[in-house]
C-alpha cells in the first residue's frame, strides 16, 4: 500500500541501495586483491634476487659489474617505460594493460629461469622490466579510479600493509629455493601467481579509462627516455672497470644526457606526454616526487650490497639473509594501513618527515652496529628502525601523490612516482657502486701496504677488486698470506659499506627536510 500521500513508486529502495553498497565492497575487495597479488609478484621477485645475487655470481662466474646488470637490466626498462606503461592504462584500459603487464612478466620469469648464463639472465631481467613497466602503474592507478578520496588512504594502506607481508616471502622463500633446490625457482614461483590474478582481474575488476583515452601515445618520449637512462647507468656501471677517462663511458654519458634533455623538450610540446610537465605545477605533486627520489635510492642502491655482506663476509646462509629483512616487512604489513589513514586525517607532511627522519636514525644503526656475531646485536636495530620509518612513510608518500592529481590522470601520476622510485635505485647502485669501488680498492691497498704484501701479489690483486667481497686469490700463495689477504677484504668491504649507510642517512635526513618545505594538502591538480 505504501505511505498516506506518497506513492509506492517514489519510496526509497533501501534494499536496492544496500544491495548495491554491498556489491561495490565485494568488488573492492576483488579490486585489493588482484592489485597486491600483481604487484607482488614484482616485490617478491625483486628481494628475492637481492637475496640471490651472491649465489648467482658464483655460480654464473660473474662480475660484480655483471651482477649490477641483473638488477639494472630490469630496473632501466622498468624505470624508462613505466610513464608510457601509466599511460597506455589510462588510454587503453588499465585492467587492460595490467593484465598484459602481468601475462609478460610471468613469461619473462619463466626465461629467465631457464637462463643458462650471466648474458642470458640479464636480457630475460630486460624483458621482465617491460612487463613490470606495464603491470605496476596500473596496480595503483585501478585502486586510485575505484576508491573515492575519503577511502583511498586506507584501501593504498591496506595494499602496501599486503604487498609487505607477501613481499616478505621473497627473501625467506628465495634464501629456501637457492639452498634446497636451485636458484631458478626464484623466477619460477611468479607463474601460479600470475595465473591466479589474471583470473581474478577479468572476472571480477572492472575497467576504466581516463580522459586521454583518444590520444596517440607518446612514443617519442619513450624513446628518448630509454636511451637517456640507459647511457647514464651504462655509463656509469662500466666506469668501475674501465674509468671516465674511456671513450665508450664519456660517449654513453654524453648520449645519455642528451637524450634526458631531449625528453624533457619533447614532454614538453607533444599533444599527449607521457610525463605531462604540467602535473609538477603541484607544489606537493612535485616535493612528493623529489621525497621518492632521496627515500629510496638509499634502499635501491645502500642496500643492494647488504646481501653481499651477509653472505660473503659473515657467513650467513642465504635463507638466514632473506630472513634478516623480516622485521621491515612485518612492520610495514602492521603499520601501513594506520599509516594510510593518517593521511586522510591529518595530511601526509608530517609522517613522511619524521618518517623519514627514523630511516635515517636505522641506516646509522647499520653502520654503528652491523657485522659479525649475534643477528640481534647487529643488523637487527637497523633493520627494525628503517622498517618503523618507512611503515610511517611509504603509504602517506603514494596517497600524496595520488591525490594530489585528478583520477584521469591516476594512471600517468602512478607512472611517473613509479618511475621516479626506479630511477632512484637505478642511478644510485650506479653512483653507489662506483664509490663502493673505489673505498674497497683504497682500503684493499694501504691494507696490503701496511701488512707488507709481496708487490707481485698486490699487483696480480688488484684484478680481482672489482669482484668485492667474492674476489679470488691469487695461486700459488701461502696460507698467511692467504689469510690476511681474507681479513684485509673482510675489513675493507665492512668499512667501505659503513660509509655508504652514512651516505644512506644524510639522503633520508634530506628527504624529510623536502617533505617539511613541499608536502600540503592542496586540491588536487585537473587538466
Amino acid at each position: 500500500m505504501g505511505i498516506i500521500g506518497k506513492p509506492p513508486s517514489v519510496l526509497p529502495n533501501v534494499e536496492s541501495d544496500t544491495a548495491t553498497a554491498k556489491s561495490k565492497k565485494v568488488t573492492g575487495y576483488w579490486v585489493l586483491t588482484a592489485t597486491i597479488l600483481g604487484a607482488s609478484m614484482a616485490y617478491i621477485d625483486g628481494t628475492a634476487v637481492n637475496v640471490a645475487l651472491p649465489v648467482l655470481q658464483e655460480q654464473l662466474d660473474a662480475t660484480i659489474s655483471d651482477m649490477q646488470w641483473v638488477i639494472e637490466a630490469y630496473a632501466l626498462f622498468l624505470a624508462s617505460l613505466i610513464l608510457v606503461g601509466g599511460a597506455l592504462g589510462d588510454r587503453y584500459g588499465r585492467r587492460l594493460i595490467y593484465g598484459i603487464g602481468i601475462a609478460l612478466f610471468a613469461i619473462s620469469s619463466v626465461l629467465c629461469g631457464i637462463s643458462e648464463n650471466v648474458t642470458e639472465l640479464i636480457y630475460f631481467r630486460a624483458l621482465q622490466g617491460v612487463g613490470g613497466a606495464m603491470m605496476i602503474p596500473g596496480s595503483l592507478a585501478i585502486i586510485t579510479v575505484y576508491f573515492n578520496e575519503s577511502e583511498r588512504g586506507k584501501a593504498i594502506g591496506t595494499w602496501g600493509a599486503f604487498s609487505a607481508i607477501t613481499t616478505a616471502l621473497g627473501p625467506v622463500l628465495g634464501g629456501w629455493l637457492i639452498e634446497e633446490v636451485s636458484w631458478r625457482w626464484i623466477f619460477f614461483i611468479n607463474v601460479p601467481i600470475a595465473i591466479v590474478v589474471l583470473a581474478i582481474l577479468f572476472l571480477r575488476v572492472p575497467e576504466s579509462k581516463g580522459e586521454l583515452a583518444k590520444c596517440k601515445i607518446d612514443y617519442w618520449g619513450a624513446i628518448f627516455a630509454t636511451v637517456g637512462l640507459g647511457g647514464v647507468v651504462y655509463g656509469f656501471i662500466e666506469s668501475a672497470a674501465l674509468g671516465f677517462t674511456n671513450p665508450i663511458v664519456i660517449g654513453s654519458l654524453l648520449v645519455g644526457a642528451a637524450s634526458l634533455i631531449a625528453f624533457v623538450i619533447v614532454e614538453n610540446r607533444v599533444e599527449a606526454p607521457m610525463m605531462p610537465l604540467k602535473l609538477f605545477k603541484s607544489k606537493t605533486f612535485s616535493g612528493a616526487n623529489i621525497v621518492t627520489l632521496l627515500m629510496y635510492a638509499p634502499l635501491g642502491g645502500a642496500l643492494f650490497f647488504l646481501p653481499f655482506a651477509m653472505i660473503q663476509i659473515f657467513d650467513y646462509s642465504a635463507t638466514g639473509a632473506g630472513a634478516s629483512f623480516m622485521p621491515i616487512i612485518i612492520l610495514l604489513f602492521l603499520f601501513s594501513r594506520w599509516s594510510g589513514g593518517l593521511v586522510d586525517k591529518y595530511g601526509a607532511k608530517l609522517p613522511l618527515v619524521f618518517g623519514n627522519i627514523i630511516q635515517a636514525v636505522g641506516y646509522i644503526l647499520f653502520a654503528l652496529f652491523g657485522g659479525g656475531g649475534n643477528y640481534f646485536y647487529t643488523f637487527f636495530p637497523g633493520m627494525f628502525v628503517l622498517g618503523l620509518g618507512l611503515a610511517l612513510s611509504v603509504a602517506p608518500l603514494t596517497t600524496a601523490v595520488m591525490n594530489a592529481v585528478d583520477t584521469a590522470f591516476s594512471g600517468t601520476a602512478s607512472g611517473i612516482n613509479n618511475a621516479v622510485s626506479r630511477v632512484s635505485g637505478l642511478i644510485a647502485i650506479a653512483i653507489l657502486g662506483i664509490v663502493m669501488l673505489f673505498l674497497f680498492s683504497n682500503g684493499m691497498d694501504s691494507g696490503m701496504h701496511l701488512q707488507s704484501i709481496p708487490e707481485e701479489i698486490q699487483i696480480a690483486f688488484k684484478s680481482e677488486y672489482i669482484n668485492l667481497a667474492n674476489a679470488e686469490m691469487p695461486i700459488g700463495i701461502s696460507p698467511e698470506i692467504e689469510q690476511k689477504l681474507k681479513e684485509l677484504i673482510e675489513i675493507s668491504y665492512v668499512s667501505s659499506f659503513n660509509i655508504l649507510m652514512y651516505i644512506a642517512a644524510a639522503l633520508s635526513f634530506l628527504s624529510a627536510l623536502i617533505a617539511w618545505l613541499m608536502v600540503r594538502d592542496e586540491k588536487r591538480f585537473r587538466k
